[in-house]
């Protein structure tokens, strides 16, 4: 396996650190898994210095690599916008991302900030490379009275069917019955009934799976009432953005959250990150949470092939918050990163220990 390495900005660095120590204790233990990592600076540092967040042939460069590991990006002394879409968009539209994944699960040791929430299992399958996050638009008569803003959504029938597509196959893999479709076609009428028609049709390729559609303001309200009922959900670019950060409240915080932006064709490298962003509040104080920068590890694995590993970090996780003697703060405890991490790769080698065994 290649795998590029970008740890970016913030806690990125920190996270990042503590996921490839788990990934070289991996190679320590498994005598069939070849890794080669090369970590690449492309990061708010870099475009200060260069004036670009990635090199101008960034994109050919990792073209070459089976995967991307992903830390954060944000820093204040570069505008959001430079960061977001001169580093992570080029990456997921240009490498044809169009799956966003997102686990939403109920981890033990962990308790949701919701009293009846015990038992929550489901993913988000949002859609990656068009809909709302799409760079058509402008600006017109800046700075006037009749200064205006223009942002088009833009939305294709190949761009839903193939989100729905993806999430119908996991479904169907895992079992699942049920794949859930966040709309607003009763006020959004062009492109939101555009987006139901097309998931209504996709879906017809799938007998065995039923479809439930909700309007967007109630299945946030869902999502908090009643979460254990979900399975699949499937949503445009930025519903499936809010969902997919209100999952990760649901479940006990960002922090716990992976995501992969995966090309399930692999005509392109993938990339997993975690979902927490960089915190530039507690940056070099070495407490942020590395769970989901390791989680996003094991789906990286899993995604090339390495199931057993990605069951193997992941039940380490579990069995780490499940004993509860190590925690960071966003958690409840007081532990620093590199203790959690290093609590991980002992589960990790506990877990080769029994395979041994």
């Amino acid at each position: 396996m290649k795998i590029a390495v970008i740890p970016g900005d913030g806690i990125g660095k920190e996270v990042m650190q503590e996921a490839l120590l788990v990934l070289e204790t991996l190679q320590e233990l498994e005598e069939d898994l070849s890794v080669d990592t090369t970590i690449f600076d492309w990061s708010s540092d870099y475009y200060l210095r260069t004036g670009r967040m990635m090199p101008e042939e960034g994109l050919t460069i990792l073209a070459d690599y089976d995967a991307i590991l992903f830390g954060a990006i944000g820093d204040a002394r570069v505008p959001d916008d430079v960061t977001v879409w001169e580093l992570i968009m080029p990456i997921r539209k240009q490498f044809d991302q169009y799956v966003n994944f997102r686990p939403v699960k109920s981890l033990p040791g962990i308790a949701s900030p919701l009293a009846h929430a015990d038992h929550i299992d489901f993913v988000i399958f949002r859609e990656n490379t068009e809909g709302e996050y799409s760079n058509s638009g402008g600006r017109l008569y800046r700075d006037k009275p009749q200064d205006l803003a223009i942002q088009n959504t833009v939305m294709t029938k190949k761009g839903i069917g193939n989100i729905v597509s993806a999430a119908c196959d996991y479904a169907q893999k895992y079992g699942k019955s049920t794949v859930t479709s966040a709309t607003k076609s009763n006020a959004v009428i062009h492109t939101m009934k555009f987006w139901d028609e097309c998931v209504t049709e996709e879906m017809k390729q799938y007998p065995d799976l039923h479809l439930k559609s909700y309007y967007i303001d109630a299945l946030v309200a869902y999502f908090v009432e009643k979460p254990q009922e979900f399975e699949v959900v499937v949503a445009s670019n930025l519903f499936g953005d809010i969902l997919s950060d209100l999952g990760s409240a649901i479940i006990g915080g960002l922090g716990l959250s992976p995501s992969g932006n995966i090309n399930p064709e692999r005509n392109y490298p993938s990339m997993f990150e975690p979902v927490h962003g960089s915190a530039p509040d507690i940056a070099g104080r070495g407490i942020a949470n590395p769970i989901a920068q390791i989680w996003s590890l094991a789906l990286l694995l899993g995604h090339l092939g390495r199931t057993d590993l990605e069951k193997v970090i992941v039940s380490s996780i579990e069995r780490v918050l499940e004993a509860g003697e190590v925690k960071t703060a966003d958690i409840g405890g007081s532990a620093t990163t590199k203790e959690m991490g290093t609590a991980i790769r002992e589960a990790v080698k506990m877990s080769f220990e029994r395979r041994v065994v």
